[in-house]
């Protein structure tokens, strides 16, 4: 199982990047977690869209899914050209209104999933934990043989994740904030020292810091996350990593 990194920065991107979007390919099966602003020209550099099995969301903010309003263009377009099948996308039906916005004719056929959802593409289970965030929002499991990639989506920390994350190969993790963001009391995101507490008690082998701040210095991220949990890493454009 190989992860792309095609975008990491959140709620807007650093110039010339991207907001968050993840490329998991197993064998012949192809799947993209999220899909914000920036990344489907990145995807294009490994896969076409309509090659894909799925897209699968994690939540309907539009740092999450904003190009899904222009994927449905692409398809459209493709398959204009080419019949075939509707691109498959799989999200949380909450908001509501921003779920309906989707689908797009025959291009483009939404599944709602909840935490019983229970996804296989290929070699791959995808299965869904609630998060904690303004709205509906999952975390994310992908499974294969005895492999397993976790992606918090967005989520504050809450008592129960070292558990969702339990044992992972490889755990995708926000780290929008830095300790000091937590002491003033924000909310909705992690910090990178939660981040790193998380995959210390859930027995992780490896965590990628990712929904990096873009006006920030990532380095600081990363220096408070090691201190925890010292096999860390950032998110960068293009990474690659095998399973």
């Amino acid at each position: 199982m190989q992860l792309t990194v095609l975008g990491c920065f959140g709620p807007y991107p650093r110039a010339g990047q991207s907001c968050s979007g993840y490329l998991v390919q197993e064998g012949d099966s192809a799947v993209l977690l999220d899909c914000g602003n920036g990344v489907l020209s990145r995807l294009r550099y490994y896969i076409e869209p309509w090659n894909l099995d799925a897209v699968v969301l994690s939540h309907l903010h539009s740092d999450h899914v904003s190009d899904m309003m222009i994927i449905r263009y692409a398809m459209m377009v493709k398959r204009y050209q080419e019949p075939g099948p509707a691109l498959k996308v799989y999200a949380p039906a909450d908001p509501q209104s921003e779920y309906d916005r989707l689908a797009y004719k025959d291009f483009v056929a939404t599944y709602p999933v909840t935490e019983d959802t229970c996804l296989r593409l290929g070699n791959m289970e995808i299965t869904f934990s609630k998060g904690a965030h303004p709205v509906l929002s999952h975390l994310i499991t992908i499974q294969s043989g005895e492999k397993k990639l976790v992606y918090s989506g967005d989520t504050e920390y809450f008592p129960e994740m070292s558990q969702r994350i339990k044992g992972a190969d490889l755990f995708l993790c926000e780290a929008n904030y830095l300790r000091e963001d937590i002491q003033k009391g924000h909310v909705n995101h992690l910090a990178a020292y939660q981040a790193a507490n998380a995959a210390l008690e859930g027995e992780v082998k490896r965590l990628v810091l990712t929904h990096h701040h873009p006006d920030r210095n990532q380095e600081h991220s990363l220096q408070e996350a090691r201190e925890i949990f010292t096999n860390t890493e950032l998110a960068v454009a293009d990474q690659q990593y095998t399973l």
